[in-house]
Order: structure tokens, then C-alpha cells, then sequence
């Protein structure tokens, strides 16, 4: 049961929603992978002014709130990059370290328990397959196509479950 006496929440995403992911896309197409230099530069992501000005607006009739793929070990980096890009404050929901089932299961997840306890305005999110699921559940989407598509972000997404 949802509760109507809070405000609606605005769920964002982060990686190439919010934060411009490319200038780290190169350590994932090392052989293996650098997981551990992709996730360190993400403080560096230029903001996405479409994104940034969404969520600021979103803010004046709902609480903002960012689902990411990320681990949960990048939680301070992550609180740190949105507070320096004057992105409105608001739960931030993180993939646990060790999960790695893909994106869109992970964040339909997490979507369905916010739904039970408010009402879910939107999800905003640049992931065509976590857009797909979310609108097949009955949510509303805003699909982020701000960036360019990244194949090798899509396969860690789907494939690797590490963003």
C-alpha cells in the first residue's frame, strides 16, 4: 500500500543520466576488464546538464531519489558527486558489492519495493532494457538519451552485472 501523504518520488539514474560516463569507458575495453580504475574515476564525470536540470525541476513537486548499478563500495564518492554538481539531496540506492545479476532485475527490484510505500512519479534512466522492464511493470519512464550509447557500458550493465 502506498502512502499518499508523502510527495511522489523522481528515480534517477546516475551513469550517463546524470554523470557523463565516457572519458572512463576505456577501462572497460581492456582485456580483462579494470573495474577497479573505471569505478575510481567516476568523480571526474562531467554532469549531464539534461539530466541535472530534470532532477532539480522534479525536485520542486518530488523527492528525488537515484538508483544506480553501482557498488555500494562507491557510495561516498557518489554522495560527494552529486552534492558537488547541486543535484537535490535524496536517497541513493547502491547494487551491493557482490551482486551481479543484471541491472535491469536489480533495479525493477528496487523500484517495486519504493512503489509500496509511495507513489512512484518516474524513473529516469539511460538503459533501454531497465526502461523496457519498468514500463512493462506499470511505471512511467523517461528514457535518458542524452549520451551516446555505449555497447561495452550496455554488456557490463547486462552481461557483467558491475554497473
Amino acid at each position: 500500500m502506498t502512502d499518499s501523504s508523502g510527495r511522489p518520488l523522481a528515480v534517477f539514474d546516475l551513469d550517463n543520466t546524470l554523470a557523463d560516463t565516457a572519458h572512463r569507458q576505456r577501462f572497460l575495453e581492456r582485456t580483462p576488464r579494470d573495474w577497479d580504475g573505471f569505478f575510481a574515476a567516476a568523480p571526474q564525470d562531467p554532469p549531464i546538464p539534461q539530466g541535472v536540470a530534470l532532477a532539480v525541476a522534479s525536485a520542486e513537486e518530488c523527492e528525488v531519489v537515484y538508483l544506480t548499478g553501482r557498488p555500494e563500495r562507491c557510495r561516498r564518492d557518489t554522495l560527494d558527486w552529486l552534492a558537488a554538481q547541486g543535484l537535490p539531496e535524496g536517497r541513493l540506492h547502491m547494487r551491493r558489492n557482490d551482486d551481479r545479476r543484471p541491472a535491469r532485475r536489480t533495479k525493477l527490484e528496487t523500484l517495486r519495493g519504493l512503489a509500496r510505500h509511495r507513489d512512484v512519479r518516474m524513473l529516469v534512466d539511460d538503459d533501454e532494457l531497465v526502461c523496457d522492464d519498468a514500463e512493462r511493470a506499470g511505471f512511467t519512464v523517461v528514457r535518458a538519451r542524452w549520451t551516446a550509447p555505449s555497447g561495452t557500458l550496455r554488456q557490463a550493465q547486462e552481461g557483467e552485472g558491475r554497473t
